[in-house]
């Protein structure tokens, strides 16, 4: 078990303070897990770590990652032991600047198709999750993430596994149904499903008519019991691949107030039009262009459509997107205001994702290589986590 009590101050001096709209050189005093003080100024007080200039900014909130589940499956049919994951999972998002984390957990099955059978885990690897994070075992705050695939078989059950007392944070709206969102074009569908599972044309095709079947019996009954369990839990609600105005409307509708990984320009507008954050992949950011064919998150960033940044499936990717932001756009604290500021207030975590007084002390200290930042140190709760 981790020790958080703090039993001496923490003072980072000469630093270069990432703060919610401009960067200064000065000092950050730590004290019990909270910043208690703040200074401009290069002076370096005794007792103080001299920065020598780095960058000191607040933790990186992740609001969607899947990454947890590429360490409980680290090869097809290959089940990693839970707790082992979770504690690698941890690690390696303190490791590269993430202190708080929503983390996706899929509910929502297929148990009857026998071209691409997946069961249910959510609601035993949440428990397990919740358990080591209350015995103090992790680096960071985690929170819950359901990915509710609307386009399956079991998915109101799964949903009715969880309540308020999981204090889910987000519920997040999945249609993955072939021939629109995310695929759009039915041929990248084709390329991912069948390079990952080795599946031959004729099974691919009975695999999409298949889906469509699913979509059409259980679509809207499952968009609608997501949205009532959302309201359950006391969640914040998210759509996922939206691709017209028209869907962006209905999630209006439902409440919705973040948008991940709009396909389109249009849809990005929507959101913004409606008042709904647009969470884009550091991914598709860092490569220059989504692996589905679907806008780039540049683009967005250049029509001021970019409020968030998720690492999605690549965590290195947060800080570096963030940087590459800040870059593009010549201020840093904009850029890193997509990964720290922004994505706490739209789940309403009030107490983090700013350098100011009062705040928790989750911290990151970074610099510069040749434009890719380079982490020197990762606080959580004023704790070194990395």
């Amino acid at each position: 078990m981790r020790d958080t009590h703090m039993t001496q101050e923490m003072i980072l001096a000469n630093a270069t303070l990432v703060l919610p709209e401009e960067t200064v050189t000065g000092s950050i005093v730590v004290r019990d897990g909270q910043i208690v003080d703040m200074a401009q100024g290069a002076s370096v007080p005794s007792g103080a770590e001299d920065c020598d200039g780095d960058y000191v900014a607040p933790g990186l909130v992740e609001l969607h990652t899947d990454n947890l589940e590429r360490h409980m499956r680290p090869r097809p049919k290959v089940d990693w032991p839970h707790q082992a994951a979770i504690v690698a999972h941890d690690a390696e998002l303190a490791s590269v600047g993430i202190t708080t984390v929503f983390d996706a957990l899929r509910v929502g099955s297929i148990l009857s198709d026998p071209n691409k059978k997946y069961g249910k885990y959510a609601r035993s690897v949440a428990s397990e999750l919740l358990s080591m994070r209350d015995n103090g075992a992790l680096r960071i705050s985690h929170h819950i993430h359901l990915r509710a695939e609307t386009c399956s078989e079991t998915l109101v059950d799964e949903l009715a596994e969880f309540g308020p007392e999981d204090r889910v944070g987000i519920v997040s709206l999945m249609d993955h149904t072939p021939g629109q969102r995310q695929f759009t074009d039915i041929s990248k569908f084709e390329a991912y499903i069948r390079g990952k599972y080795a599946m031959d044309s004729e099974g691919f095709d009975d695999y999409v008519a298949f889906l469509h079947g699913l979509h059409d019996q259980y679509g809207k009954t499952h968009e609608e019991a997501t949205v009532a369990a959302a309201k359950r839990y006391g969640a914040v609600l998210a759509s996922h691949d939206d691709t017209t105005a028209a869907q962006v409307a209905t999630s209006a509708g439902y409440g919705i107030h973040l948008a991940e990984f709009p396909t389109t320009v249009e849809a990005a507008q929507a959101n913004h039009a409606h008042g709904i954050a647009n969470i884009m992949g550091g991914p598709n950011l860092v490569r220059g262009g989504s692996h589905s064919g679907n806008v780039a998150a540049i683009d967005l960033a250049h029509r001021g459509l970019l409020d968030i940044l998720s690492s999605d499936y690549v965590p290195s990717s947060l800080l570096l997107g963030a940087v590459m932001l800040g870059r593009e756009w010549g201020d840093m604290a904009k850029g890193l205001h997509t990964v720290t500021a922004a994505p706490a207030r739209y789940t309403n975590l009030d107490d983090r994702g700013r350098l100011q007084i009062g705040l928790q002390a989750d911290l990151i200290r970074f610099r510069l290589a040749e434009g890719v930042p380079a982490l020197r140190a990762v606080w959580h709760k004023g704790v070194r986590a990395a």
